[in-house]
């Protein structure tokens, strides 16, 4: 393949049918605890937003997630244990991810997996921090979720500290240093944000400008007009797709002519489908291995398996690269500990350390749950594609 992907549908259904059914709402919890604890199932809970204005983020997520679980379940999974994803729609909605992760642990599931978004992650936070059931691979950043260190959290991610440190030391290095920063009005938001300052602090700066966007909108007017008046060099947003590509074309309309910067959590292709032409140049960070190419191991086995789904609407993407290689993780975690149990699935994931997840590097331990602090930047094309 190209170093340039097509533009990527919207909503595209899995092999069994999966998307097609989230974006009609989410699947709805199959029955009560009893069932769920089964023998024969390994049952995993994800809560995202399959519905509402980042829809395409739960959805890539959880795509990506499912290509690799359902690889593990055709091999005999653990011991003839399949591992069952069953998933909340969240709409991006904290007090809903709340319930859901209620909904989840009521159900005696064995681990949360691949949570999607800052703000709802932290509103499941009080329910597993100092529990028995594992957080697993949730799709976000922010330092809120990883310090203090939790037993029963795991990231497989860099952390947004890691992907805007990178941002801001392109930014100066190229004597770009009127920096402003566009956010969502909310954790995500201030945790990019701390970010940001806390790299720019290093070389003695600080924000020409901060503008924000309450979360699931569009209305970008006012960060706009403030963020334009300061005549910075370069923005660096901190916010889902559909705001951030908002605010780009508005800037752009205000004048502005300097380099947008996103971090990983804008939905690289989301927001590349957004843009169409106007993303051209647009840069976002990202904390997954290319995912158009086949010159890891783990991306060729996540372009086999969409291969393998005969489906022309499965597309690659970072966010279902993401999905994958967090289950991948995840299915190591559970390949070491040979039982579905608690202390022995901590005791296998901490176990990987400097471990090659086939060209993915993680690197948990006793006292770190964070895997993995890589970080490069890629850029939108301007015809739906990514490069590096």
């Amino acid at each position: 393949m190209s170093d340039k992907i097509s533009k990527n549908s919207e909503g595209a259904p899995s092999r069994r049918g999966v998307l097609k059914q989230l974006a009609a709402g989410g699947l709805a919890l199959a029955g009560g605890g009893a069932s769920w604890a089964q023998s024969s199932r390994i049952v995993l809970g994800q809560s995202a937003a399959f519905t509402g204005p980042a829809a395409q983020l739960g959805i890539q997520m959880n795509l990506g997630a499912r290509l690799c679980f359902d690889a593990f379940n055709a091999a005999g999974g653990l011991g003839g244990q399949r591992i069952d994803l069953q998933t909340l729609d969240d709409g991006y909605d904290p007090a809903r991810c709340k319930t859901n992760t209620e909904k989840f642990l009521a159900s005696d599931v064995f681990a949360l997996f691949g949570y999607v978004g800052t703000p709802t992650s932290l509103a499941a936070l009080p329910l597993v921090r100092g529990g028995r059931t594992p957080f697993f691979g949730p799709f976000t950043g922010a330092m809120a979720l990883r310090e203090p260190m939790a037993r029963s959290i795991f990231h497989v991610r860099a952390s947004y500290d890691d992907e805007t440190a990178l941002i801001v030391h392109q930014l100066t290095s190229l004597n770009l240093n009127r920096v402003a920063v566009f956010r969502q009005n909310d954790s995500y938001g201030q945790a990019g944000l701390d970010g940001v300052t806390k790299a720019l602090k290093t070389s003695g700066l600080a924000p020409v400008a901060v503008g924000t966007v309450e979360r699931n909108t569009v209305d970008v007017a006012e960060a706009v007009k403030t963020i334009v008046a300061a005549k910075p060099d370069a923005i660096v947003q901190i916010s889902a797709y559909k705001s951030c590509a908002a605010f780009i074309r508005e800037a752009r309309k205000a004048g502005f002519g300097g380099t947008f910067y996103n971090v990983s959590f804008v939905g690289t292709q989301a927001l590349a489908d957004e843009l169409g032409a106007d993303g051209k140049g647009v840069v976002v960070s990202q904390v997954m291995p290319y995912p158009y190419t086949q010159s890891v191991p783990i991306v060729r086995e996540y372009l086999a398996a969409i291969k393998a789904t005969n489906d022309p609407k499965i597309k690659p993407n970072y966010s279902s690269m993401e999905g994958y290689v967090a289950a991948r993780a995840f299915v190591e975690g559970l390949k070491r500990a040979r039982s579905a149990s608690f202390d022995a699935f901590v005791g296998a994931v901490e176990s990987l350390q400097s471990h090659n997840l086939d060209g993915f590097t993680l690197n948990f331990g006793p006292q770190s749950h964070v895997a993995s602090r890589f970080v490069e930047l890629s850029m939108l094309t301007g015809d739906g594609g990514v490069r590096r």
